[in-house]
């Protein structure tokens, strides 16, 4: 298999792995929580394959999703020099005022301790800013975010679906008055969701050196190929929670392009996750790729996607263009 890449983190000195293991599917779903086993055995084969980065978020089941993965740590025995980690705060996991949907200073001094207690960690990598709180000045926000790296509770922080404006204001604000700017930002990114990161971002990767850490390149596994004839049993659509996914599994459009690209990888003899994930992979401005994963098997075939780079040349990206743009 094609070696690791590693890339900076924008225009940080950090590097990370151009593919990445997330939490969200692989520790997050209800009937996983308490195996801790599995996702060690996750871990372990994405690090065996050079993955260094493993993204996380207070929110995923609770909370557990973190204890999960900092008993995982703990079992694998890993130095802390050995991996990257991150957290994302904003949802919360208290059902009271301030605790919830918000990025005031209250919510996020309180809401980093409790995370790296549930990870047994002194320290995240990288800390997000899961959402934008539109009730609370960004200003605060930057503060208290800076506040936590000063502090050493994590060494960067960024931002997850923030507008471009939002980004760009963040930034600013920091760089007036000398303070951690935000380094990265986490955005959906896939062959069917294109315009944040190419059109909207496009100024912030030269202005500012944004980095990226992009989620969902198999669009919730739309992308996989497996919903082209309906939601199979046991699914992730199928799940309690998760029927928000239905609708847009089964779209007709949204198919339509799927079985095109599908028929591209077909050509090159490669799957249409290896596609997908490549491609993703392919932009430049795309720091890391955030894979999901339930098995280690699964893991491995998603690592995959590193020897089908190659094979993305120019005209099999306009390919790929032409059908996105089609159905536009």
């Amino acid at each position: 298999m094609t070696t690791m890449e590693y890339r900076h983190l924008g225009r940080s000195g950090l590097q990370v792995s151009v593919l990445s293991l997330g939490s969200w599917v692989t520790f997050a779903n209800e009937d996983q929580i308490a195996n801790a086993a599995l996702a060690a055995e996750c871990m372990s084969a994405a690090k065996d394959a050079g993955v260094n980065f493993f993204d996380n978020a207070e929110a995923y089941a609770g909370g557990e999703s973190e204890r999960v993965m900092g008993a995982a740590l703990r079992d694998l025995g890993w130095s802390r020099h050995e991996y990257v980690v991150s957290t994302k705060l904003f949802w919360g996991i208290h059902d009271q005022i301030n605790m919830k949907n918000t990025l005031n200073r209250k919510y996020l001094t309180q809401a980093i301790d409790g995370s790296l207690e549930r990870f047994g960690l002194d320290f995240v990598d990288l800390v997000f800013c899961h959402r934008p709180d539109p009730h609370t000045p960004i200003e605060e926000t930057v503060w208290a975010m800076s506040d936590m790296v000063t502090a050493g509770k994590a060494l960067y922080w960024g931002t997850s679906e923030w507008s471009a404006d939002e980004i760009r204001a963040a930034y600013e604000i920091a760089e007036r008055h000398h303070l951690h700017k935000p380094v990265m930002e986490q955005p959906q990114y896939n062959l069917l969701w294109r315009t944040r990161v190419e059109q909207e971002y496009r100024r912030l990767y030269e202005d500012i050196g944004l980095g990226t850490t992009i989620w969902s390149p198999l669009a919730s596994g739309l992308l996989t190929g497996k919903y082209l004839h309906g939601v199979p049993e046991g699914s992730r659509a199928t799940l309690p929670g998760y029927e928000w996914l239905r609708e847009m599994l089964t779209d007709k459009g949204r198919n339509e392009m799927v079985a095109q690209f599908k028929v591209v990888a077909d050509e090159l003899a490669i799957t249409l996750s290896q596609l997908s994930l490549a491609w993703c992979a392919k932009n430049p401005h795309v720091s890391t790729v955030i894979t999901g994963a339930s098995s280690a098997a699964q893991v491995h075939e998603n690592m995959t996607a590193l020897d089908a780079m190659e094979l993305l040349t120019p005209d099999v990206m306009e390919r790929l263009d032409l059908i996105t743009l089609n159905a536009a």
